[in-house]
């Protein structure tokens, strides 16, 4: 019998995991005050609904939207800004957003706000779209191009690339886990907010992005999507060497394959 549980745990999996909010906070403040962003620009009614954006010198080549992980129930954009550095030193402007967070919303819900947040992230910033999300936020942005996309017509039209980075795409098995104790997932909610058991909507490529060295359960996860939306435009790639963490910290670096597949 699976432990569920243990199969979601990266913390206890990744030496040093522990210490790493405060590594978040420090370098994501950091960063906010050598970018002078426009910080906690309002999407929606909720307190939580503000995101950051960063503008690149000169005019932006388009819009990149970073969507935070922490399993829809930990952190907010504060921890994640030094992320925009990437995308930021390539001219594009890069939206951060929060959300708010299980028990108080449900994974639906938080669907439907990033939904909000990446339309109004797009009123404010032209071009082409780019959408990307760590974790629960990789599967928020996946979200974002099912059947069911939240996404008015206008802004699905404007999607380039959608790169959902170790993200969770079947839902069922937190059912099994304490976690469930925050999310209040039902076996309703579970398959409908679960993208591989969505169709994808439209053409849009989507790169499948997790680190060879996470928890066998997220490579599962990353393959079972890959195959179940196969065709063009879908790749899944798995970084050598990269655990749950360190994947995403590729977005920090310009020159590093993450941002060179997100920006393709």
């Amino acid at each position: 019998m699976i432990d569920w549980d243990d199969a979601f745990d990266n913390s206890g999996h990744v030496p040093g995991s522990a210490d790493l909010p405060d590594i978040w906070a420090r370098e994501a403040a950091a960063f906010r005050a050598s970018a002078r962003p426009e910080l906690d620009v309002a999407y929606g009614p909720g307190p939580r609904n503000r995101l950051d954006l960063f503008r690149p010198e000169g005019t932006s080549r388009g819009l990149v939207v970073f969507v935070h992980g922490g399993y829809w129930h930990k952190f907010d954009k504060s921890f994640w800004s030094h992320l925009a550095r990437g995308p930021l030193a390539h001219g594009w402007a890069v939206a951060v957003p929060s959300y708010t967070l299980a028990p108080e919303a449900r994974i639906a819900r938080i669907t439907r706000e990033i939904g909000q947040a990446i339309a109004h992230a797009a009123s404010l910033v032209e071009g082409p779209i780019r959408l990307t999300g760590h974790s629960a936020g990789g599967h928020l942005v996946a979200r974002m191009v099912c059947d069911d996309s939240p996404l008015p017509p206008l802004v699905l039209s404007r999607l380039a690339r959608v790169v959902p980075i170790s993200g969770v795409h079947d839902l069922r098995p937190l059912l099994q886990t304490k976690m469930n104790d925050q999310l209040h997932l039902d076996e309703t909610e579970a398959r409908t907010e679960s993208p591989a058991l969505h169709a994808r909507k439209g053409a849009t490529p989507v790169t499948l992005w997790v680190g060879a060295a996470e928890r066998p359960e997220f490579l599962r996860q990353t393959r079972l999507i890959a195959e179940a939306w196969a065709g063009a435009g879908i790749r899944d790639i798995y970084e050598p060497g990269k655990n749950h963490f360190s994947v995403v910290e590729g977005l920090t670096d310009p020159a590093s394959p993450l941002v060179a597949e997100l920006l393709e």
